[in-house]
């Protein structure tokens, strides 16, 4: 059951991703959300602790998606990875929308500088850790590769393409990455 807190963070991420987070007001998301101002301050300071904790939220999904069973096979891993990533990419464009206007918002990724940081880190480790078990020498630089496959395909997918071929790239890419 979702909590009032949770209603707060759903509704407040989908009016970021959708008119943005300064033109999103505190009363707005009381009124689409359906709760009082008192509430939303019961449980954040701020819109821009509001943010925050959708931004940590967000950053905790991701590093689980990419923290697959590390007792799997490398190809595997990549696997699981590229196919909760399109999954998620697909069924919870809001999510992707929100993360990407963070990044295309100087306010926003000033506030968020140390976060975004620290997100780039964890998933940055954890991609370079299957790397390693694949190509130690060059785990670094495939990792930067893969990375940058993924957010190419997901700024395309989200902002530049109306027919982009979703599909195709996911299997492109567990063709690429697991030999299938």
């Amino acid at each position: 059951m979702k909590t009032k807190k949770d209603l707060i963070i759903e509704t407040a991420t989908s009016l970021f991703a959708k008119h943005g987070f300064e033109k999103t007001s505190v009363a707005a998301i009381c009124e689409n959300a359906q709760v009082s101002k008192g509430l939303v301050y019961h449980h954040f300071k701020s819109k821009d602790e509001i943010l925050i904790a959708i931004y940590e939220q967000s950053t905790e999904e991701m590093v689980n998606l990419s923290m697959a069973d590390s007792r799997k096979k490398p190809s595997e891993r990549l696997k699981d990875i590229i196919e909760g990533l399109f999954l998620q990419l697909e069924s919870n464009k809001q999510f992707y929308q929100f993360n990407l206007n963070i990044m295309f918002q100087p306010s926003t990724k000033r506030m968020l500088e140390s976060q975004i940081k620290e997100r780039a880190t964890l998933l940055f480790n954890s991609v370079k850790s299957i790397f390693k078990r694949i190509d130690a020498t060059n785990s670094e630089l495939l990792s930067y590769v893969f990375i940058a496959e993924i957010d190419g395909i997901a700024l395309s997918y989200l902002s530049s393409f109306e027919n982009y071929p979703i599909t195709e790239m996911k299997n492109h890419l567990l063709k690429k990455y697991t030999n299938d």
